[in-house]
């Protein structure tokens, strides 16, 4: 199936949740949405979605030698790619002490290697052809964290640089970069979608527990509509001077606003000590 319409979008973790529905508004804007998922029922799923401008592939994005020779055969089946979503991630929750360092191993492997991965799988035919999209989606936990998602967080700080350093090498070559970091949004990432580290040092209780507890009860009643996020996605993708970073939802750009103006007081607090470093 060569695509003669509109782009191609290669969207990862396209299951569920925002990249389900970045799929969704792909496809009925006339788009042709290629969706990554881990299982054959999901697959399944997801190509109902039309018959021809729906296609999955199950891939792990941990099997970084798989993700070439996947991303050779989309483009020599489907189609040129268009427009990279970089959606696969999940959420791990605990205290740093208390959580286990293959955890954190584990979590830069799915958010920040496999993005990578992807990346340097569609680079190369995207510089050829001088035109295409690398949109990542990170987080507002990519600016600002929290007590328990120290790993989490880590890893959306490290895409965020990741996707700033990567724009500033391909801007003279046609291709855009944008990292959209949602607020909360009604996902699985507090449900299925995260993996909970237990809790063993009461020392930590007061600071943590009432976060974990909000967190659980908010699961399901956030503000943020996925289906409107996903419309955002397709303006930025039309747009010809796309942001180069995005916030989503007044969640996260309330919190953000206040995490730079505390940098900022910081800084100014601190600067003295930071100019005195410098040979005299």
């Amino acid at each position: 199936m060569k695509n003669t319409g509109n782009k191609i979008f290669l969207i990862t973790g396209a299951g569920a949740g925002f990249g389900r529905a970045v799929a969704e508004a792909a496809v009925q804007a006339g788009h042709v949405a290629v969706g990554t998922v881990r299982r054959e029922d999901d697959r399944i799923a997801f190509e109902a979605m039309h018959k021809s401008r729906a296609r999955a592939v199950i891939i792990d994005v941990t099997r970084f030698y798989a993700i070439d020779p996947i991303v050779q055969k989309i483009e020599k089946e489907i189609g040129p790619i268009d427009v990279l979503v970089n959606n696969a991630g999940y959420g791990h929750e605990g205290i740093l002490e208390e959580s286990l360092l293959v955890d954190l191993v584990h979590q830069f492997e799915v958010n920040v290697f496999g993005a990578v991965a992807m990346i340097k799988a569609v680079l190369p035919a995207m510089r050829r052809r001088r035109r295409g999209h690398i949109i990542n989606i990170t987080s507002m936990a990519g600016y600002m964290s929290l007590p328990g998602i120290a790993y989490y967080s880590g890893s959306k700080f490290a895409l965020e640089g990741i996707s700033e350093g990567l724009a500033q090498e391909v801007q003279g070559l046609g291709i855009k970069v944008t990292a959209i970091a949602p607020g909360s949004f009604r996902t699985e990432w507090a449900g299925r979608s995260m993996v909970r580290s237990g809790r063993s040092i009461a020392d930590y209780d007061a600071v943590f527990e009432p976060i974990r507890k909000q967190r659980e009860e908010y699961s399901g009643h956030q503000a943020g509509d996925p289906a409107k996020a996903a419309q955002v996605l397709l303006k930025i993708v039309d747009s010809d001077n796309p942001p180069t970073h995005l916030l989503l939802g007044n969640d996260a750009l309330r919190r953000v606003e206040e995490r730079l103006a505390a940098l900022c007081r910081e800084i100014k607090a601190w600067e003295s000590l930071s100019r005195s470093t410098d040979f005299d």
